[in-house]
């Protein structure tokens, strides 16, 4: 079953005074592009965090954020109450001023704050763990019904090159004897002298050279290797875009030795799905 690399998950948890919030964004990407927002005071725990995401997501441009709202009285951010206190006495020197004057543009000036850094709450930290799987799964389960559309418009897709490849099939018999008949005018006009036998010779090696037997064969052995990968377990989707180019090579070959117009407009069509075939694929993971 195949997976798009577009999803969202996101999850809450209210612990006694703190509230966490995980949300994760992805979208298609050749390789795991993780941007991380995380609290300062996590840092160290970035690269744990960000292996738990590489394990589950695989793949894709991938938007996390760890959000800590505080809604107790819980705070590491606090008044430098000796700096403020000297900011106040050096203003009140140089001008007049109301106390809650000063102390507004005391507060203003640099160091007013200090904050402690906090050390990490491990069973906080096994919070935000449990928190992020969640939030995983979540978006695990947005790109798995994702992959259930691009599913079916692959079938409808490679269902409409077999049908193609079929009428090519039907057509090709027409196409040798019409090559044929026209290169046999074509020689009956010059109205020269020949050696049957030789120029039937030399007919035959030509008309070789539009044989598209092993195409054919290949093409149909690429659309259904196709549809078998796309009901294996995992999302293949690099294994995938490999098939549709070794689809596309055969696609094109039929193209160049058509020489036969109402072939070519089924490779035309053919060319078509394989091309929406391709940009979709760009999703999957």
């Amino acid at each position: 079953m195949i997976q798009s690399m577009t999803g969202f998950g996101k999850h809450v948890i209210q612990l006694p005074s703190k509230k966490i919030t995980i949300e994760i964004k992805s979208l298609n990407s050749k390789n795991l592009d993780l941007n991380a927002r995380i609290p300062s005071n996590y840092r160290e725990k970035e690269l744990e965090l960000r292996k738990i995401i590489a394990n589950s997501l695989l793949r894709g441009k991938v938007d996390f954020g760890l959000y800590i709202e505080l809604t107790g009285n819980e705070t590491t951010t606090k008044i430098n109450e000796e700096v403020v206190k000297t900011y106040m006495d050096q203003l009140g020197n140089m001008a007049n001023g109301d106390n809650l004057r000063l102390l507004d543009i005391a507060m203003r000036l640099p160091d007013a704050l200090k904050t402690d850094k906090a050390d990490i709450d491990e069973e906080e930290y096994k919070t935000i763990q449990e928190v992020l799987k969640k939030a995983l799964s979540e978006i695990n389960i947005f790109r798995t019904e994702e992959g259930k559309v691009l599913e079916k418009d692959f079938i409808t897709r490679i269902s409409s090159l077999q049908e193609l490849l079929e009428e090519v099939k039907k057509m090709d018999v027409e196409r040798i004897g019409t090559i044929r008949e026209r290169l046999e005018k074509a020689v009956a006009d010059l109205k020269v002298e020949l050696d049957k036998n030789r120029f039937e010779q030399e007919l035959i090696y030509y008309l070789e050279k539009y044989d598209i037997t092993e195409e054919k064969v290949r093409l149909k052995n690429h659309l259904d290797y196709f549809s078998s990968t796309l009901t294996s377990a995992d999302s293949n989707g690099k294994k995938l875009g490999f098939i549709s180019q070794e689809i596309g090579r055969e696609i094109n070959t039929i193209g160049s030795k058509a020489n036969f117009a109402p072939m070519q407009q089924l490779v035309v069509q053919m060319k078509d799905e394989l091309e929406k075939i391709k940009e979709q694929m760009l999703n999957v993971l």
